[in-house]
């Protein structure tokens, strides 16, 4: 038996499934990512390629087959799977949610994802990246308050733009090679620039990264779970096929592991602070990918895998928070652990994830960057990650944790988080553990050859010391009252110049149209006003003249036109 669809195609079938009949058969969409990830895996060997001829372009919507490397085509299935588990498990936690607006577009959402990672062409591609864009954004959008739809606006707007830039980089890549077809490019032409600008954007990079931690903290609780999982990963995909190697890349990851680390640790949503220790997760992939080796790019893969679960179980139990305190700032929550003690115990199995503890899946991924960052020779960039390590320990291992559950007692004392929240956090509570303990489950389908062993004594020793550090240091820290404070306002960073800078630049300039439009109407007015009046006895020549100078003009373009062709 072959696997013959597009993988992507059950998703867009059960979302309309569920734009059509009553919410009360949501529950059977869950069964839709299971089924076609269990029928993707058993038949890996076995899927049919699939294309559609457009004029003058192949797209290619199932690239697999003979067609592609052997490498090519384990990246492609591995992101698959992922992003099947990760819609599985989104799924199960959304059930409770009688919304159809999310349920439709995280089906679409997903399914376009899976779509991205098997499209073989720019065009297909961009397709889908727009699918992604679009799809999104209504995950910001059913929300429905006013932050939410002015952050998905702006969230919609800046994914749109990073699909145009790709359709511009195909185009020029057309133009240039005569082809579409996606695989390495490296820099070095106009067309490569559209295309890392166009992945840098849904990749986060530093100056492009606002739109993540802008609209992912004001999305609904379901929708920042199904977000986390898929834009970011896709273009994690998208470097790794198109610019594996390149030197550029491990300069840029390297910064983004560490600023979002200085936001992280002021910001009082917590929410928001895990969307920028999202950014510093994407950092290490990027890095990762810069590298080239196929360590690296084993690591960047594996830590991609590893991310979407833990950094989804953080979301999971913020977004438990959310739905049953009505928000997720630090500030005015503590003590939740009395009354949410599994809903603690799952954000602890998260923290300790992204924190890279020793059995948990983050230690056996993240490791293997920072190994291929030593084997390179980037000795001053290894430092920075092993920084970045102790930041996201501090501002994700512990902060959210610490602040959501622990800390001061806030007085609150709601229920313990739904029956379906709780199932989806233990699944994804599993994987962590089995990976983290477990890890030839991962490593065994990592596209290159990979010999790494994770727990040697080295490593666990020093990753065991740099936890215990950092946990010293914020517990004196806290002790002495030098730990920052969250600040109870909106804080900005690069967004502030297009949510304050550009808004007020735009009003100057409207401000300024209407004093002109004043000015010139004014002049118009005294210019009119200075005109000598005809008597009304004159009106009928003065009609008359005009119509013979219009007639006469008539007759000279007419006569103009017609030598043209003498």
């Amino acid at each position: 038996m072959s696997y013959a669809i597009p993988a992507f195609l059950p998703f867009f079938l059960a979302a309309l499934f569920a734009a059509v009949t009553p919410l009360k058969y949501r529950y059977a969409l869950v069964l839709v990512p299971l089924i076609n990830g269990i029928l993707l895996f058993l038949n890996a060997d076995q899927l049919t390629p699939i294309s559609i001829q457009l004029h003058t372009f192949t797209l290619q919507i199932m690239d697999v087959g003979a067609q592609v490397s052997e490498q090519e085509a384990k990246l492609s299935l591995l992101f698959a799977y992922l992003f099947h588990l990760a819609c599985f498990i989104c799924l199960i936690y959304s059930l409770h949610v009688k919304d159809r607006i999310q349920i439709v577009a995280g089906l679409l959402y997903a399914g376009s994802a899976i779509g991205a990672v098997f499209a073989g062409d720019f065009i297909t591609l961009f397709i889908f990246w727009e699918l992604l864009a679009v799809t999104s954004a209504f995950l910001v959008f059913a929300r429905r308050t006013k932050a939410a739809k002015a952050a998905g606006i702006r969230y919609l707007i800046i994914q749109i733009l990073s699909g145009v830039l790709l359709l511009i980089g195909a185009i020029s890549y057309f133009q240039q090679t005569g082809s579409t077809d996606i695989g390495y490019i490296g820099l070095g032409s106009t067309a490569s620039w559209f295309f890392l600008v166009a992945f840098g954007i849904k990749a986060a990079f530093p100056f492009m990264h606002s739109w993540l931690s802008d609209a992912y903290p004001e999305a609904t609780p379901t929708g920042t779970v199904f977000l986390s999982a898929f834009t970011t990963k896709v273009a994690i995909y998208m470097l790794a096929r198109t610019f594996p190697g390149e030197d550029l890349l491990v300069y840029i990851g390297a910064a983004m592991t560490c600023f979002p680390i200085f936001y992280a640790v002021i910001e009082n949503d917590l929410r928001k602070v895990l969307a920028y220790s999202l950014i510093n997760q994407l950092g290490f992939m990027v890095c990762g990918i810069g590298i080239g080796t196929a360590l690296a790019l084993n690591g960047t893969v594996a830590h991609a895998f590893n991310d979407v679960i833990f950094k989804g179980l953080l979301f999971m139990t913020m977004g438990a928070v959310l739905h049953r305190v009505g928000h997720v700032n630090g500030s005015n929550l503590g003590g939740l652990y009395k009354t949410m003690p599994k809903t603690t115990l799952f954000c602890i199995v998260g923290a300790a994830s992204i924190s890279a503890f020793p059995l948990f899946s983050g230690f056996v991924s993240k490791s293997m960057v920072m190994a291929a960052m030593i084997e390179a020779g980037h000795e001053y960039l290894w430092l920075m990650l092993l920084f970045a390590s102790a930041g996201v320990f501090h501002h994700a291992g512990i902060k959210i944790p610490f602040f959501a559950f622990f800390a001061h007692d806030s007085g609150l004392r709601p229920k313990e988080a739904p029956t379906n929240m709780l199932v989806a956090m233990g699944i994804a509570s599993f994987i962590c553990i089995l990976i983290g303990t477990y890890p030839e489950v991962l490593y065994q389908m990592l596209p290159w050859e990979n010999d790494y062993v994770p727990y040697d004594l080295t490593h666990t020793l020093t990753q065991l010391q740099l936890l215990f550090f950092s946990a010293l240091a914020f517990v004196w820290l806290n002790k002495k009252g030098l730990y920052p404070p969250e600040l109870k306002s909106v804080n900005l960073d690069f967004e502030y110049l297009y949510r304050k800078v550009l808004p007020s630049a735009g009003l100057g300039l409207a401000n300024l149209g209407n004093t002109l439009k004043v000015l010139i109407t004014g002049l118009a007015v005294d210019a009119m006003n200075a005109l000598p009046v005809m008597k009304r006895g004159n009106d009928a020549n003065a009609a008359t003249l005009t119509l013979r100078m219009a007639i006469g003009f008539v007759v000279i373009a007419v006569l103009a036109f017609i030598t043209q062709f003498m």
